[in-house]
C-alpha cells in the first residue's frame, strides 16, 4: 500500500483503499463526483489529494489526517508534516509542521483563487474565438485535455479559448499557466467556464 499524502493522487488513494471512496463523500459532497466512473478514470489520475482538497474549498492537511485515520495509519506522513491536532487545528499545525516545501499548503488553498478573482482586464466576450464543451467530453468517456491544450496552442495574441467543465480543473490550468497562458474561471450554475489566453 501506498502512503497517503499531499502528492497522492486519488486514483491511486482509490485504488489501493478503496473504502475511502466514502470517507472522501463525507468530507464533502464535492467528493461525491468520483462515484461517476468517467470522473474516476480521467481526472482522478491526475488530480492529487492537495488539488482535490483546493477544488472543494477544504483545508487540505485536514483532508489527509482524515484519509490517514480511516486507512489505520500513522498521523504523520512521510514528508514531515505532522498531522496531529483538532479539526479547527488542522491548518495551523500542518503549516507550522512542515519540514520540507515550506509553504506548500498556503500555495495549495490559494491555487483556485488564482484562477476565480475578478474578471481580468484582458476579458472580453469579443474576443472569445472557439468555445469547448469539456462536459459533453467527459460524459462520453473521453479525456478532454488533449483538445484543450490543442485548442490552446492555437491562441494567437489576445485571443481567448473558452471551455466548460463540471468542476474547477485545476490541474489542466496549472498545466497552461506553466505554459505561459493567462486563465480566468467563472462557476456559471453547475458547471465552470474557463477562459484561456495567450500572453
Amino acid at each position: 500500500m501506498r502512503p497517503i499524502t499531499f502528492q497522492t493522487k486519488v486514483y491511486e488513494l482509490l485504488e489501493d483503499y478503496p473504502h475511502l471512496e466514502d470517507v472522501l463523500s463525507e468530507i464533502s459532497p464535492a467528493f461525491a463526483k468520483l462515484k461517476n466512473p468517467i470522473l474516476r478514470r480521467t481526472i482522478a489520475r491526475v488530480t492529487t489529494i492537495q488539488q482535490a482538497a483546493a477544488v472543494a474549498g477544504i483545508e487540505a492537511g485536514e483532508v489527509v489526517k482524515r484519509l490517514r485515520i480511516a486507512a489505520g495509519l500513522s498521523d504523520a506522513d512521510e514528508s514531515g508534516v505532522n498531522m496531529s491536532g483538532s479539526a479547527t487545528g488542522a491548518a495551523s499545525s500542518v503549516t507550522s509542521d512542515v519540514t520540507s516545501g515550506a509553504g506548500l499548503l498556503n500555495d495549495l488553498e490559494n491555487s483556485t483563487d488564482k484562477y476565480r478573482g475578478e474578471q481580468p482586464d484582458w476579458y472580453s466576450p469579443e474576443k472569445i474565438i472557439v468555445r469547448y464543451d469539456a462536459v459533453k467530453t467527459l460524459e462520453s468517456g473521453e479525456v478532454p485535455m488533449a483538445e484543450i491544450l490543442r485548442l490552446s496552442n492555437l491562441l494567437q495574441e489576445g485571443q481567448i479559448f473558452e471551455f466548460s467543465s463540471p468542476f474547477l480543473p485545476t490541474p489542466i490550468l496549472d498545466m497552461l499557466s506553466a505554459k505561459g497562458f493567462k486563465i480566468w474561471s467563472k462557476r456559471a450554475g453547475a458547471i465552470y467556464l474557463n477562459r484561456v489566453t495567450k500572453n
